[in-house]
């Protein structure tokens, strides 16, 4: 099982979007990651955390997952609660998914923005905003 933190930041909406996202196996981070992916939306950077994350898993064999996210909107999506009513978004939701496809076990949860510091930090200097 990997425990995965993902976070998007966006300095604008739009503006410059960075991601970052940590994998841990057990109690040991395996990777963590924080990439700049130009001008966009925050909720296009918390998908394409999320994406890029779960495509790390996926090429490290990794079967079953456990995703974190601050992005309640992202979570409450990728489980059926909330519709994706932005059609920039959409083709983004239907990857993560099929991505999700690939899992034996997968879940997504909200968590508060404070259990997510290391995720924000990297999407945060990814992005250029810094506090």
């Amino acid at each position: 099982m990997i425990t995965i933190y993902t976070d998007g930041s966006s300095a604008g909406n739009p503006g410059r979007v960075g991601i970052g996202y940590l994998l841990y196996k057990g109690k040991t981070l395996i990777k963590e990651e924080g990439i700049y992916l130009g001008i966009q939306t925050n909720n296009f950077a918390e998908y394409m955390a999320l994406i890029f994350s779960l495509e790390e898993a996926l090429s490290m064999g990794e079967k079953q997952v456990s995703v974190f996210s601050d992005s309640k909107l992202l979570c409450e999506q990728i489980n059926g609660n909330f519709k994706v009513k932005d059609n920039n978004i959409f083709p983004l939701f239907v990857l993560a998914k099929k991505l999700i496809s690939s899992f034996e076990a997968f879940t997504i949860t909200h968590i508060e923005r404070e259990k997510n510091k290391e995720a924000d930090a990297l999407a945060q200097n990814a992005s250029g905003f810094l506090r």
